[in-house]
């Protein structure tokens, strides 16, 4: 009987909020779940993607990139995150909007060209960098949107943060696991 053949890793960076803000976008993406039934809302913790989800796969992959996204991360200065409110992409998608963000830009870029350097295996992104931090995505119930729409338009939210880590997640097949944490110089 042969071995199956492996599936390839599925990876992803992002950077997460610390609390207060964790625990204050984690409610409202909770309040989405219970509200739509969207159970992509509630896969992941709040965070903001940098890398989206890619699939590798090299088993040296992991043991390869650690140490260059934690070299990466040291020589990053934290950076000052605002949300401010929400939005949508399309009907698919609602996030808490990311506001006033070019050193989050700055970051993002640096990392591109880190991973097109270090980790060619990256893939390179398709569409531009437009920072968020996801409520709901993709499996809304369309007959929904439009009360949820309406919702989150009346609301208001602002919070600031820092971003002092990077952090590796890898599907484990059901959910996101958190690999590795990588912080930025000073964090």
């Amino acid at each position: 009987m042969a071995e199956p053949t492996p599936q390839p890793a599925l990876y992803l960076l992002a950077t997460l909020p610390p609390e207060p803000v964790l625990a204050d976008v984690w409610a409202l993406k909770q309040e989405v779940h219970r509200r739509t039934g969207s159970r992509n809302a509630v896969r992941l913790p709040p965070h903001i993607t940098l890398i989206p989800p890619f699939r590798l796969v090299p088993a040296d992959f992991e043991p390869r990139a650690l140490p260059v996204l934690a070299d990466f991360a040291a020589a990053q200065p934290p950076v000052q995150v605002r949300l401010r409110d929400f939005d949508w992409f399309g009907d698919r998608t609602l996030f808490v909007r990311v506001v006033e963000a070019e050193a989050l830009q700055q970051l993002h870029a640096a990392l591109q060209a880190r991973c097109r350097a270090a980790l060619p295996e990256v893939p390179r992104e398709t569409r531009p960098f437009t920072p968020h931090m996801t409520l709901a995505t993709r499996d809304l119930p369309p007959a929904q949107v439009p009360e949820l729409k309406a919702n989150f338009a009346a609301r208001r939210y602002a919070a600031t943060f820092l971003v002092t880590t990077l952090t590796l997640f890898r599907h484990d097949g059901r959910q996101w696991q958190p690999r590795q944490e990588f912080p930025l110089g000073g964090g």
